[in-house]
């Protein structure tokens, strides 16, 4: 996704910053990192809290294999939920979730 297609998206919540990072692009609302596009794929911020509701919705957690010890490693970023990229309307309250789960991390 580029930058416009982004904001649009998440427009509900309001205006969101895009920074690069670990080669794909950081989202950021409020100076709250909110979700990430890492390889094509956009990503939710998660955690415990919100880990259930996105789990409901058909979201799957990130997680790869670690190159050095073999181990998987799980990520606090979700893939959308069903529906969530059909609309800023649809994003909102997906983003709402994700915002204050970058809240509670502090970041």
């Amino acid at each position: 996704m580029d930058a416009d297609a982004i904001s649009d998206l998440f427009s509900g919540l309001g205006p969101v910053s895009i920074r690069r990072m670990f080669g794909g692009k950081g989202i950021y609302f409020d100076g709250v990192i909110i979700a990430v596009e890492l390889r094509g794929e956009l990503m939710l911020k998660g955690d415990a809290v919100v880990a259930p509701d996105y789990e409901a919705a058909g979201g799957r957690r990130w997680t790869y294999v670690h190159s050095r010890h073999g181990k998987t490693v799980a990520m606090p970023y979700w893939s959308l939920p069903d529906g969530a990229a059909d609309s800023a309307d649809e994003m909102t309250p997906w983003a709402r979730k994700a915002y204050e789960a970058g809240r509670r991390a502090g970041k």
